[in-house]
């Protein structure tokens, strides 16, 4: 039995979201669960429409690092089901949304289930994490 589409895939929103995905190595995107999947071949490391009520939000794995400071950021939140695993999840229609911000924690995501030759791959296109591009004066 198929689940009911919680978002609509289309919306610009979404469509950022997986613009960010797909600069990533052998990103797939699935429907799962009504939502869409971004997935590192197969391991899923973003999930958009963290609940029925937010079905314009994404769901992260957070570097283990980063995981409290963020979930003391009021910005984002644990999402039931995944907070035990270091997820957290943001509103993409949130007026303060800060998209530099979610494309770092795209990209941690995804190192965080990325096998190792996606990691290289990811290396070799950017030798620094997102967020150090900018604080590098590298752009």
């Amino acid at each position: 039995m198929a689940h009911p589409r919680v978002v609509d895939p289309g919306h610009p929103l979404i469509e950022r979201v997986r613009r960010i995905c797909f600069e990533l190595p052998e990103v797939v995107e699935v429907e799962a669960w009504g939502r869409p999947t971004f997935r590192a071949a197969k391991p899923i490391f973003v999930h958009v429409a963290a609940t029925m009520e937010r079905p314009f939000s994404v769901v992260v794995k957070t570097d283990p690092e980063e995981h409290l400071a963020l979930v003391e950021d009021g910005r984002f939140y644990g999402v039931p089901y995944y907070d035990r695993a270091r997820w957290v999840g943001a509103d993409l229609d949130a007026p303060d949304t800060d998209w530099q911000l979610l494309a770092e924690l795209i990209e941690t995501s995804y190192r965080q289930v990325a096998n190792r030759r996606q990691l290289a791959a990811l290396d070799a296109l950017r030798p620094w994490p997102i967020g150090e591009i900018e604080s590098r004066g590298l752009e």
